[in-house]
């Protein structure tokens, strides 16, 4: 079964809903959601957040943050996904951000990418450094993106269970 699959079936069985936030796949997770027949059920709102704008207007991510961390770090990507969730009234967020290339630098090299989960008002946030070209790097990160989120739902469900 595929990741998004997956992450739809988990979904379904705790009646939750989805939204993603999305920087360096330009919508692309969102898009695998949607692809998947009754995702209606469980995707609530997908923002893309392209440039830093976006990301204060629309996700809620600080200006603080991004002025000190710049777009390209954890914190922008978990205030992306927290803020996301807030703003869906989703929840479960996955946010991505992060360099797909050509280009980059020494500290911000092409295939650079944070992904983060939101999972009600906690965050989990990941770093790769992913190779290839620009779409073998947006592939693979929305790829970990959904691999995140079924993951995550797995580990919080463990954990209500631990708590009873």
């Amino acid at each position: 079964m595929r990741e998004e699959e997956q992450l739809i079936e988990l979904l379904r069985e705790r009646n939750w809903t989805v939204t993603t936030v999305e920087s360096c796949t330009g919508g692309a997770i969102s898009a695998r959601i949607v692809d998947i027949p009754g995702a209606s059920d469980v995707l609530r709102e997908a923002f893309v957040t392209y440039c830093d704008e976006a990301k204060h207007s629309l996700a809620g991510v600080s200006l603080e943050t991004l002025k000190e961390y710049t777009a390209v770090s954890s914190q922008t990507a978990e205030e992306m996904a927290l803020g996301g969730a807030e703003r869906a009234g989703a929840d479960v967020a996955l946010s991505s951000t992060g360099i797909a290339g050509p280009g980059g630098t020494e500290r911000f090299p092409a295939g650079l990418v944070y992904i983060a989960c939101a999972i009600h008002g906690a965050a989990v946030t990941r770093k790769f450094l992913f190779p290839g070209d620009r779409n073998e790097v947006r592939r693979q990160a929305v790829r970990e993106a959904l691999k995140l989120g079924v993951a995550m739902i797995k580990v919080h469900e463990e954990e209500q269970e631990e708590e009873f």
